[in-house]
């Protein structure tokens, strides 16, 4: 029998209840009692993962668990607005990559509006607003004169100015939530809301500011993903690769033309095509990764190697499993998924004088 807090986890080939409540039991078995959310126990914890693991769990109900969380990151933010790329276990005192990335350090902003649209907690969003607003200004120090992100700063504070078109669909999703938490709390962001619209217009009309990663699904389906491209737009954009990317059966190629289809990338996707209204593709995708489902444990296998019929690498991770539920919450009409992956739902920024006479979309 489903509860209140998991009947829209329920998707016929996908879930069943027991299998929904084992998926967040099996997220809830990899966090520290300190609230970090590590790949796995024993593995690495980045902040971008962390957060997406978060949400699903906000997804399931377990709201305290999801605030744990995101405490967790605002008792662990550097004096600068960052975190580290990497933390070993979720161990804040044993950061393992003292790089800090844009896309990583951006998300904050999409889960702690996630959290407050399921909860309505005001004093949680009183709490983080400031580790957003700082993350935010030190991502936006990032932002180049085309504006697109730059990538990451190295460990002595250089910024690496290349662009990644992944990193920057997630970073313009965070922007557009962000903005969203400040005019919750009335709070106006001007000079965020100028650069949301030059971020999306780099996105949408200008590749060239990007580092050419095409062989990588993420590059494919993201700027779809983050909302940047909506509408015939966005349905070009999934039509164009989907035959390059999707093994119809199997999932979502991580990159062509490895035979290797993976659970996160597959899960986004079908996130991807809820969000331009194919949900009936959406279903088939998420199922045709139940093959790498654990039922002892409910969490994934990151990836299978098709034509080896191997699973590879052998890891379940936390952000796998919060990727599907996620999926599953959207199909489902979750109210605050479906803010936060809806792209008419957020607030837009401001376009840039640039580019007259192409369509914004």
């Amino acid at each position: 029998m489903t509860t209140p807090r998991t009947e829209h986890l329920v998707l016929p080939g996908v879930l069943t209840p027991e299998q929904a409540a084992r998926t967040v039991r099996g997220i809830l078995d990899g966090q520290r009692e300190d609230g970090a959310i590590p790949w796995f126990r024993g593995h690495h914890l980045d902040p971008w993962d962390h957060t997406e693991a978060a949400m699903a769990l906000d997804a399931a109900g377990e709201h305290a668990a999801a605030e744990r969380a995101y405490d967790w990151l605002a008792r662990h933010q550097n004096p600068d607005g960052s975190w580290y790329a990497a933390y070993a276990d979720g161990d804040a005192s044993e950061p393992t990559d003292r790089s800090a990335e844009s896309n990583f350090c951006a998300y904050i902003a999409v889960g702690v509006w996630h959290h407050y649209l399921a909860t309505g907690d005001e004093a949680f969003l009183d709490r983080l607003w400031p580790s957003v607003r700082r993350a935010v200004e030190w991502v936006l120090a990032l932002q180049q004169p085309g504006g697109e992100i730059g990538w990451k700063r190295e460990p002595d504070g250089t910024p690496v100015t290349d662009a990644l078109l992944t990193g920057c669909s997630s970073v313009y999703q965070a922007l557009r939530c962000a903005l969203a938490i400040a005019e919750e709390r009335e709070e106006p962001q001007p000079d965020w809301e100028l650069a949301a619209g030059a971020l999306g217009h780099a996105i949408r009309h200008h590749p060239e500011r990007f580092l050419d990663k095409d062989r990588y699904s993420m590059d494919w389906y993201y700027p779809v993903l983050g909302g940047a491209l909506t509408g015939k737009a966005a349905e070009a954009r999934i039509a164009e690769g989907w035959d390059r990317f999707v093994v119809p059966g199997r999932g979502v190629r991580c990159v062509v033309p490895n035979p290797w289809v993976t659970g996160g990338e597959s899960a986004e996707l079908a996130l991807a095509l809820w969000a331009v209204g194919e949900s009936d593709r959406s279903l088939e995708i998420l199922r045709s990764i139940q093959r790498l489902r654990d039922e002892s444990t409910g969490l994934y296998w990151t990836g299978h190697v098709f034509d080896a019929d191997a699973v590879w690498p052998e890891e379940q991770t936390t952000w796998t499993a919060g990727a599907v539920l996620l999926a599953v919450a959207a199909l489902g009409g979750d109210e605050a998924t479906c803010a936060v992956f809806g792209a008419g739902r957020l607030p837009a920024g401001l376009d840039p004088d640039c580019c007259a006479g192409v369509a914004g979309q």
